[in-house]
Protein backbone atom coordinates (compact mmCIF):
# COMPACT_ATOMS: atom_id res chain seq x y z
CA UNK A 1 0.00 0.00 0.00
CA UNK A 2 1.14 3.51 -0.72
CA UNK A 3 1.25 5.84 2.21
CA UNK A 4 -1.09 8.85 2.13
CA UNK A 5 0.42 12.16 1.15
CA UNK A 6 1.80 14.18 4.01
CA UNK A 7 -0.21 17.30 4.89
CA UNK A 8 3.06 19.18 5.37
CA UNK A 9 4.82 20.31 2.19
CA UNK A 10 8.33 19.00 1.80
CA UNK A 11 10.95 21.69 2.15
CA UNK A 12 12.83 22.13 -1.09
CA UNK A 13 16.53 21.61 -0.72
CA UNK A 14 18.63 24.69 -1.55
CA UNK A 15 20.45 24.35 -4.82
CA UNK A 16 24.15 24.40 -4.27
CA UNK A 17 26.66 25.71 -6.70
CA UNK A 18 29.77 23.67 -7.33
CA UNK A 19 33.32 24.88 -6.75
CA UNK A 20 33.65 25.64 -10.47
CA UNK A 21 30.95 28.30 -10.21
CA UNK A 22 32.67 29.95 -7.26
CA UNK A 23 35.98 29.99 -9.12
CA UNK A 24 34.34 31.63 -12.15
CA UNK A 25 32.58 34.28 -10.04
CA UNK A 26 35.72 35.03 -8.01
CA UNK A 27 38.33 35.03 -10.76
CA UNK A 28 36.26 35.80 -13.85
CA UNK A 29 37.53 39.39 -14.06
CA UNK A 30 41.11 38.22 -13.76
CA UNK A 31 40.57 35.79 -16.63
CA UNK A 32 38.85 38.56 -18.61
CA UNK A 33 41.93 40.76 -18.16
CA UNK A 34 44.16 38.03 -19.59
CA UNK A 35 41.74 37.43 -22.49
CA UNK A 36 41.58 41.14 -23.33
CA UNK A 37 45.35 41.36 -23.28
CA UNK A 38 45.57 38.34 -25.58
CA UNK A 39 42.97 39.70 -28.01
CA UNK A 40 44.60 43.12 -28.26
CA UNK A 41 48.03 41.50 -28.58
CA UNK A 42 46.82 39.48 -31.56
CA UNK A 43 45.01 42.47 -33.06
CA UNK A 44 47.84 44.95 -32.49
CA UNK A 45 50.98 42.79 -32.45
CA UNK A 46 53.38 45.68 -33.09
CA UNK A 47 52.18 48.15 -30.48
CA UNK A 48 50.20 46.44 -27.72
CA UNK A 49 52.31 43.50 -26.40
CA UNK A 50 55.34 45.68 -25.67
CA UNK A 51 57.22 46.76 -22.56
CA UNK A 52 56.32 50.39 -23.23
CA UNK A 53 52.61 49.55 -23.22
CA UNK A 54 52.88 47.61 -19.96
CA UNK A 55 54.87 50.41 -18.31
CA UNK A 56 52.35 52.96 -19.56
CA UNK A 57 49.46 50.98 -18.08
CA UNK A 58 51.21 50.53 -14.75
CA UNK A 59 52.12 54.23 -14.52
CA UNK A 60 49.06 55.95 -15.97
CA UNK A 61 46.54 53.78 -14.14
CA UNK A 62 48.16 54.10 -10.74
CA UNK A 63 46.26 57.24 -9.76
CA UNK A 64 42.85 55.85 -10.85
CA UNK A 65 43.69 52.67 -8.92
CA UNK A 66 44.58 54.60 -5.74
CA UNK A 67 41.41 56.66 -6.04
CA UNK A 68 39.32 53.52 -6.63
CA UNK A 69 40.72 52.06 -3.42
CA UNK A 70 39.80 55.31 -1.67
CA UNK A 71 36.24 55.02 -2.98
CA UNK A 72 36.04 51.38 -1.89
CA UNK A 73 36.59 52.02 1.82
CA UNK A 74 33.36 54.00 2.49
CA UNK A 75 31.44 51.61 0.20
CA UNK A 76 32.36 48.82 2.63
CA UNK A 77 30.24 50.63 5.24
CA UNK A 78 27.39 51.26 2.80
CA UNK A 79 28.31 54.91 2.11
CA UNK A 80 29.53 56.78 -0.94
CA UNK A 81 32.07 59.60 -1.08
CA UNK A 82 31.34 61.81 -4.08
CA UNK A 83 33.91 64.38 -2.95
CA UNK A 84 36.81 62.20 -4.15
CA UNK A 85 37.37 64.02 -7.42
CA UNK A 86 37.12 67.45 -5.82
CA UNK A 87 39.44 66.39 -3.00
CA UNK A 88 41.96 65.08 -5.51
CA UNK A 89 41.96 68.40 -7.35
CA UNK A 90 42.45 70.39 -4.15
CA UNK A 91 45.19 68.07 -2.86
CA UNK A 92 47.37 68.26 -5.96
CA UNK A 93 46.86 72.03 -6.22
CA UNK A 94 47.81 72.54 -2.58
CA UNK A 95 51.05 70.56 -3.00
CA UNK A 96 52.11 72.77 -5.88
CA UNK A 97 50.91 75.93 -4.12
CA UNK A 98 53.04 75.19 -1.08
CA UNK A 99 56.10 74.11 -3.07
CA UNK A 100 56.02 76.62 -5.96
CA UNK A 101 54.42 79.75 -4.53
CA UNK A 102 55.16 79.45 -0.81
CA UNK A 103 58.61 77.90 -1.03
CA UNK A 104 57.97 74.94 1.30
CA UNK A 105 60.22 71.87 1.19
CA UNK A 106 58.30 69.27 -0.78
CA UNK A 107 58.28 66.57 1.97
CA UNK A 108 56.57 68.98 4.38
CA UNK A 109 54.10 70.04 1.72
CA UNK A 110 53.19 66.41 1.06
CA UNK A 111 52.74 65.66 4.76
CA UNK A 112 50.47 68.69 5.22
CA UNK A 113 48.36 67.65 2.24
CA UNK A 114 48.05 64.10 3.56
CA UNK A 115 46.95 65.40 6.96
CA UNK A 116 44.49 67.75 5.27
CA UNK A 117 43.02 64.85 3.29
CA UNK A 118 42.43 62.90 6.49
CA UNK A 119 40.76 65.96 8.08
CA UNK A 120 38.45 66.33 5.08
CA UNK A 121 37.56 62.65 5.39
CA UNK A 122 36.73 63.08 9.08
CA UNK A 123 34.50 66.05 8.26
CA UNK A 124 32.69 63.97 5.64
CA UNK A 125 32.13 61.20 8.15
CA UNK A 126 30.89 63.59 10.83
CA UNK A 127 28.44 65.24 8.43
CA UNK A 128 27.12 61.87 7.26
CA UNK A 129 26.85 60.12 10.63
CA UNK A 130 26.22 62.86 13.16
CA UNK A 131 24.41 65.19 10.79
CA UNK A 132 22.25 62.27 9.58
CA UNK A 133 22.57 63.37 5.96
CA UNK A 134 22.63 60.87 3.12
CA UNK A 135 26.20 60.24 2.00
CA UNK A 136 25.39 61.14 -1.61
CA UNK A 137 24.07 64.56 -0.65
CA UNK A 138 26.58 65.23 2.13
CA UNK A 139 29.71 64.42 0.13
CA UNK A 140 28.38 66.17 -2.96
CA UNK A 141 27.98 69.31 -0.84
CA UNK A 142 31.41 69.05 0.77
CA UNK A 143 32.92 68.30 -2.65
CA UNK A 144 31.43 71.47 -4.06
CA UNK A 145 32.96 73.40 -1.16
CA UNK A 146 36.35 71.78 -1.83
CA UNK A 147 36.06 72.86 -5.45
CA UNK A 148 35.37 76.40 -4.28
CA UNK A 149 38.49 76.30 -2.08
CA UNK A 150 40.49 75.05 -5.06
CA UNK A 151 39.29 78.00 -7.14
CA UNK A 152 40.12 80.41 -4.33
CA UNK A 153 43.66 79.02 -3.95
CA UNK A 154 44.45 79.13 -7.66
CA UNK A 155 42.40 82.20 -8.57
CA UNK A 156 40.85 80.17 -11.36
CA UNK A 157 44.21 79.71 -13.12
CA UNK A 158 47.00 77.19 -13.18
CA UNK A 159 50.00 76.93 -10.92
CA UNK A 160 53.10 76.72 -13.12
CA UNK A 161 56.60 76.13 -11.68
CA UNK A 162 59.42 78.51 -12.53
CA UNK A 163 62.17 77.92 -15.08
CA UNK A 164 63.97 75.50 -12.77
CA UNK A 165 60.90 73.30 -12.45
CA UNK A 166 60.05 71.12 -9.48
CA UNK A 167 62.64 69.31 -7.33
CA UNK A 168 63.84 66.13 -9.02
CA UNK A 169 63.27 64.15 -5.82
CA UNK A 170 59.63 65.18 -5.83
CA UNK A 171 58.94 64.25 -9.46
CA UNK A 172 60.89 61.05 -8.86
CA UNK A 173 58.17 59.67 -6.61
CA UNK A 174 56.20 59.19 -9.82
CA UNK A 175 58.83 58.82 -12.56
CA UNK A 176 61.19 56.37 -10.83
CA UNK A 177 61.40 52.61 -11.29
CA UNK A 178 62.36 49.82 -8.92
CA UNK A 179 63.67 46.61 -10.50
CA UNK A 180 62.23 47.80 -13.78
CA UNK A 181 58.74 48.30 -12.33
CA UNK A 182 57.25 51.82 -12.26
CA UNK A 183 57.21 53.08 -8.69
CA UNK A 184 53.49 54.11 -8.75
CA UNK A 185 52.53 50.48 -9.44
CA UNK A 186 54.34 49.47 -6.25
CA UNK A 187 52.40 52.14 -4.35
CA UNK A 188 49.15 50.61 -5.56
CA UNK A 189 50.30 47.12 -4.62
CA UNK A 190 51.35 48.20 -1.12
CA UNK A 191 48.09 50.08 -0.55
CA UNK A 192 45.97 47.17 -1.80
CA UNK A 193 47.79 44.67 0.42
CA UNK A 194 47.44 46.98 3.43
CA UNK A 195 43.70 47.41 2.88
CA UNK A 196 43.28 43.69 2.30
CA UNK A 197 44.98 42.87 5.61
CA UNK A 198 42.91 45.46 7.48
CA UNK A 199 39.57 44.45 5.97
CA UNK A 200 40.05 40.68 5.84
CA UNK A 201 42.29 39.90 8.82
CA UNK A 202 41.67 42.53 11.50
CA UNK A 203 38.60 43.10 13.72
CA UNK A 204 38.30 46.64 12.33
CA UNK A 205 37.61 45.24 8.87
CA UNK A 206 35.00 42.81 10.16
CA UNK A 207 33.25 45.65 11.97
CA UNK A 208 33.18 47.75 8.79
CA UNK A 209 31.68 44.88 6.79
CA UNK A 210 29.02 44.28 9.45
CA UNK A 211 28.13 47.98 9.40
CA UNK A 212 27.79 47.90 5.62
CA UNK A 213 25.65 44.75 5.55
CA UNK A 214 23.38 45.40 8.53
CA UNK A 215 23.86 48.61 10.56
CA UNK A 216 21.00 47.70 12.91
CA UNK A 217 22.60 44.37 13.77
CA UNK A 218 25.93 46.14 14.29
CA UNK A 219 24.28 48.53 16.76
CA UNK A 220 22.66 45.65 18.64
CA UNK A 221 26.01 43.86 18.79
CA UNK A 222 27.59 46.89 20.43
CA UNK A 223 29.64 48.04 17.46
CA UNK A 224 30.07 51.85 17.51
CA UNK A 225 28.83 52.30 13.95
CA UNK A 226 29.22 56.08 13.84
CA UNK A 227 32.81 56.05 14.98
CA UNK A 228 33.87 53.30 12.58
CA UNK A 229 32.12 54.97 9.67
CA UNK A 230 34.05 58.15 10.42
CA UNK A 231 37.22 56.03 10.43
CA UNK A 232 36.31 54.76 6.95
CA UNK A 233 35.83 58.28 5.61
CA UNK A 234 39.08 59.41 7.26
CA UNK A 235 40.98 56.57 5.58
CA UNK A 236 39.39 57.48 2.27
CA UNK A 237 40.43 61.12 2.65
CA UNK A 238 44.00 60.11 3.55
CA UNK A 239 44.23 57.92 0.43
CA UNK A 240 42.85 60.77 -1.69
CA UNK A 241 45.64 62.94 -0.31
CA UNK A 242 48.17 60.31 -1.45
CA UNK A 243 46.60 60.32 -4.92
CA UNK A 244 46.83 64.13 -4.98
CA UNK A 245 50.56 64.01 -4.23
CA UNK A 246 51.07 61.50 -7.04
CA UNK A 247 49.00 63.61 -9.43
CA UNK A 248 51.07 66.70 -8.61
CA UNK A 249 54.29 64.79 -9.29
CA UNK A 250 52.85 63.49 -12.56
CA UNK A 251 51.29 66.68 -13.93
CA UNK A 252 53.86 69.15 -12.53
CA UNK A 253 51.22 71.84 -13.14
CA UNK A 254 48.35 72.74 -10.85
CA UNK A 255 45.07 72.46 -12.76
CA UNK A 256 42.02 73.25 -10.59
CA UNK A 257 39.59 71.13 -12.66
CA UNK A 258 41.64 68.01 -13.37
CA UNK A 259 40.37 65.99 -10.40
CA UNK A 260 36.82 65.67 -11.71
CA UNK A 261 38.00 63.43 -14.55
CA UNK A 262 38.95 60.74 -12.04
CA UNK A 263 35.62 60.51 -10.20
CA UNK A 264 33.78 58.16 -12.56
CA UNK A 265 36.72 55.76 -13.11
CA UNK A 266 37.17 55.51 -9.33
CA UNK A 267 33.61 54.38 -8.71
CA UNK A 268 33.61 52.08 -11.71
CA UNK A 269 36.70 50.34 -10.34
CA UNK A 270 35.35 50.13 -6.78
CA UNK A 271 31.92 48.80 -7.77
CA UNK A 272 33.20 46.42 -10.42
CA UNK A 273 35.78 45.19 -7.93
CA UNK A 274 33.01 43.96 -5.62
CA UNK A 275 32.25 41.24 -8.20
CA UNK A 276 35.78 39.76 -8.12
CA UNK A 277 37.93 37.81 -5.62
CA UNK A 278 35.25 38.23 -2.90
CA UNK A 279 32.03 38.42 -4.96
CA UNK A 280 29.22 40.29 -3.27
CA UNK A 281 31.27 42.69 -1.18
CA UNK A 282 33.84 45.42 -1.88
CA UNK A 283 37.42 44.27 -1.47
CA UNK A 284 40.86 45.68 -2.22
CA UNK A 285 42.23 42.95 -4.47
CA UNK A 286 39.04 42.85 -6.53
CA UNK A 287 39.26 46.61 -6.99
CA UNK A 288 42.81 46.29 -8.36
CA UNK A 289 41.66 43.57 -10.76
CA UNK A 290 38.77 45.76 -11.93
CA UNK A 291 41.12 48.67 -12.58
CA UNK A 292 43.36 46.31 -14.56
CA UNK A 293 40.41 45.28 -16.75
CA UNK A 294 39.56 48.92 -17.42
CA UNK A 295 43.20 49.82 -18.09
CA UNK A 296 43.75 47.03 -20.60
CA UNK A 297 40.45 47.76 -22.33
CA UNK A 298 41.03 51.50 -22.60
CA UNK A 299 44.61 51.08 -23.78
CA UNK A 300 43.59 48.64 -26.48
CA UNK A 301 40.71 50.81 -27.63
CA UNK A 302 43.00 53.85 -27.75
CA UNK A 303 45.63 52.06 -29.83
CA UNK A 304 42.94 50.95 -32.28
CA UNK A 305 42.26 54.63 -33.01
CA UNK A 306 38.88 55.00 -31.35
CA UNK A 307 37.35 58.47 -31.07
CA UNK A 308 37.59 60.49 -27.86
CA UNK A 309 33.92 59.96 -27.01
CA UNK A 310 34.44 56.21 -26.62
CA UNK A 311 36.15 56.74 -23.27
CA UNK A 312 33.12 58.20 -21.43
CA UNK A 313 30.92 55.70 -23.27
CA UNK A 314 33.14 52.87 -22.03
CA UNK A 315 33.14 54.14 -18.46
CA UNK A 316 29.40 54.79 -18.41
CA UNK A 317 28.52 51.37 -19.78
CA UNK A 318 30.96 49.67 -17.44
CA UNK A 319 29.50 51.57 -14.48
CA UNK A 320 26.00 50.29 -15.28
CA UNK A 321 27.38 46.79 -15.70
CA UNK A 322 29.32 47.09 -12.44
CA UNK A 323 26.29 48.22 -10.45
CA UNK A 324 24.17 45.42 -11.92
CA UNK A 325 26.78 42.75 -11.26
CA UNK A 326 27.47 44.05 -7.76
CA UNK A 327 23.77 43.94 -6.92
CA UNK A 328 23.46 40.45 -8.37
CA UNK A 329 26.46 39.21 -6.40
CA UNK A 330 25.11 40.74 -3.19
CA UNK A 331 21.71 39.12 -3.74
CA UNK A 332 23.34 35.75 -4.38
CA UNK A 333 25.38 36.15 -1.21
CA UNK A 334 22.27 36.90 0.84
CA UNK A 335 20.34 34.06 -0.79
CA UNK A 336 23.15 31.62 -0.03
CA UNK A 337 23.24 32.74 3.60
CA UNK A 338 19.44 32.40 3.91
CA UNK A 339 19.54 28.95 2.31
CA UNK A 340 22.26 27.82 4.69
CA UNK A 341 20.27 29.14 7.65
CA UNK A 342 17.12 27.36 6.48
CA UNK A 343 19.04 24.13 5.95
CA UNK A 344 20.48 24.36 9.46
CA UNK A 345 17.01 24.98 10.89
CA UNK A 346 15.58 22.03 8.96
CA UNK A 347 18.31 19.75 10.27
CA UNK A 348 17.33 20.47 13.89
CA UNK A 349 15.12 17.79 15.47
CA UNK A 350 11.58 18.81 16.42
CA UNK A 351 10.97 20.04 19.99
CA UNK A 352 9.25 16.81 20.98
CA UNK A 353 12.31 14.79 19.93
CA UNK A 354 14.66 17.09 21.82
CA UNK A 355 12.49 16.84 24.95
CA UNK A 356 12.30 13.06 24.97
CA UNK A 357 9.00 12.76 23.08
CA UNK A 358 6.69 12.87 26.14
CA UNK A 359 6.95 16.43 27.39
CA UNK A 360 3.65 18.16 27.61
CA UNK A 361 1.58 14.97 26.94
CA UNK A 362 -0.80 13.88 29.65
CA UNK A 363 -0.45 10.27 30.75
Amino acid sequence: MTSPPSPFPRRSRPRRRGPAWHLVSAYGLLVLTALLFLVFSLTLPRTFPTRDTVDSILSNQSIPAVLALAAMVPIVTGSFDLSLGYGLGLAHVMVLQLVVNDGWPWPWACLVVLAGGAVVGVLNGVVVEFGRIDSFIATLGTGSMLYAVTGWVTGGGRIVPGPHGLPAAFTGIYDSKVLGIPLPALYVLALAVTLWVVLERLPLGRYLYVIGSNPRAADLAGVPTRRYTVYAFAASGLIVGCAGVLLAAQQEIGNPSVGLDYLLPAFVGALLGSTAIKPGRPNALGTVVAVAVLAVGLTGIGQMGADFWTIPLFYGGTLLLAVGLAGYSARRLRTGADAARDAAAAAQPPPSARGGGSAGIAP
